[in-house]
């Protein structure tokens, strides 16, 4: 493995680029990174709407369904994995520092973490705020992973990406997986950060293998208003969490679903969970879902 110093990590150096739609440039994925023997999903979603609580429960019903998981936290307060892991773990860029960047020093167990279900956690971490780029950080983790032979075993790859698509950089994950998901309450503002993601990746697709796989209701009683959204897009609501309070304190308890105390609403939000992960591994079409203008999402959502 080369040495990665530190000035190329952050700035992305010496990578390719490539068009991504008018206007836009971004960060090329390194042929050596790609993904090939695994299932690999991208979650997205409004900040705050409990991707990570979605991520590592979905994590935890593919391990139930026998496969073996992969989760990849994208975030720099790394805290995507905590509930399998039951704690905060180093991240690719602290492990990386550690060792001035000489990455070929680095063993697996320096930044892969076995999790519940024997979920295996890493969290990529982020360079400083205002210093780099995300979508570098998550090449690099995916070329250690591939050259730690780590992704020869894996069934499946959950990514875990900070907020709203806002840049390449956050799109990243999505030059390496076979489907975004979208986890959106039934209310405005996730539905408008979830139409902006819904561009990210009809950009990405025009170039890379992704395609939209549908969207997750969570923490939302009714799905009417997201469903308004699907008719006039095209997109598909693949699962449904409702606003729980046990769901809320399995995160504060750092648990998943699966290991909370049996109650029939856990039950039945566990045995969507694992509704949800037969179904992506049996594979959901791929959707050819629009992007809607801003001023259309008002109109259609009912705002003056």
């Amino acid at each position: 493995m080369n040495h990665i110093t530190r000035t190329e990590l952050i700035r992305g150096a010496n990578t390719a680029k490539v068009g991504d739609g008018a206007g836009s440039v971004q960060v090329h994925m390194d042929q050596v990174a790609k993904i090939e023997t695994a299932k690999v999903f991208a979650v997205y979603g409004k900040g705050g709407i409990g991707k990570s609580t979605t991520s590592s429960n979905l994590s935890a019903a593919f391990a139930k369904l026998g496969k073996r998981v992969l989760q990849i936290g994208c975030d720099p307060k790394h805290d995507s994995t905590f509930t399998l892991t039951k704690r905060m773990i180093p991240t690719v860029i602290d492990v990386l520092e550690s060792v001035d960047f000489h990455a070929e020093e680095l063993r697996a167990e320096d930044f892969v973490v076995e999790g519940y279900g024997g979920v295996m956690c890493v969290e990529a971490g982020g360079p400083p705020a205002g210093t780099g780029c995300g979508g570098y950080v998550v090449g690099q983790t995916v070329k250690l992973l591939k050259e730690h032979h780590l992704l020869e075993d894996t069934d499946v790859v959950v990514f875990d990406v900070l907020g709203d698509v806002v840049c390449g950089g956050f799109a990243a994950p999505l030059l390496h997986a076979d489907r975004g998901l979208i986890v959106a309450a039934n209310d405005f503002d996730s539905i408008f950060a979830m139409n902006r993601i819904v561009a990210a990746i009809h950009a990405k697709a025009k170039n890379y293998g992704v395609r939209i796989g549908g969207v997750i209701a969570n923490r939302s009683k009714d799905v009417d208003q997201i469903e308004r959204y699907n008719d006039a897009t095209g997109m598909k609501l693949l699962g449904h969490f409702p606003d729980l309070d046990v769901i809320r304190r399995s995160r504060l308890k750092k648990a998943t679903l699966f290991e909370m105390d049996d109650s029939p609403e856990v039950e039945a939000v566990r045995a969507e969970y694992l509704r949800l992960a037969a179904s992506l591994w049996a594979g959901v079409d791929p959707l050819e879902a629009g992007p809607l203008k801003d001023r259309e999402i008002f109109d259609l959502l009912g705002y003056d």
